[in-house]
């Protein structure tokens, strides 16, 4: 055995093994995120209607019109469990919810609903009037990526909906 060897690195075939390891964990976490990223199994029992204008789907206490975009639940307050809790709400009154969240770039001090169409503000609208309480419906600006293609609630306080 040489006397200038380092006893202390790791053999070739140790190396390798390690790397293969690693990636096998980010495939499965990969795998896992990819699996998880659709909308939540629980939906609220609702029937269709269909009238010669709208096809619209009647939960027990309210309407919503059917093809409205996803919503997105985000909480940008310091009430922990308020976009678990507002996510469910909306949930029940038959709105496709997409994974509750969590914002941290600070910048909001009211409710607020962002909307990018006419189409997304009609659903603005009945959010918020299920929301009840003060929230503000406004157009998207640029900046706020997150939930795209679907219409973002950022919640700051409780309201008389929740």
């Amino acid at each position: 055995m040489n006397a200038d060897r380092e006893p202390n690195r790791l053999p070739l075939r140790a190396g390798a093994m390690l790397l293969f390891a690693v990636a096998v964990v980010f495939i499965g976490l990969g795998w896992h995120s990819a699996a998880t990223s659709g909308g939540d199994s629980k939906a609220a029992e609702t029937t269709a209607v269909t009238t010669p204008s709208t096809t619209q789907t009647t939960t027990s206490s309210s309407t919503v019109a059917a093809g409205t975009k996803r919503v997105c639940v985000v909480n940008a307050g310091q009430v922990t469990g308020l976009a678990g809790d507002v996510t469910d709400l909306l949930r029940d009154k038959g709105f496709t919810m997409g994974r509750p969240g969590n914002y941290t770039g600070g910048g909001f001090s009211e409710n607020t609903i962002f909307y990018d169409t006419d189409a997304d503000k009609a659903q603005a609208e009945q959010i918020a009037e299920v929301l009840g309480g003060s929230v503000s419906i406004e157009e998207r600006p640029g900046s706020f990526t997150q939930c795209k293609g679907g219409v973002p609630v950022i919640m700051v306080t409780a309201v008389s909906g929740s």
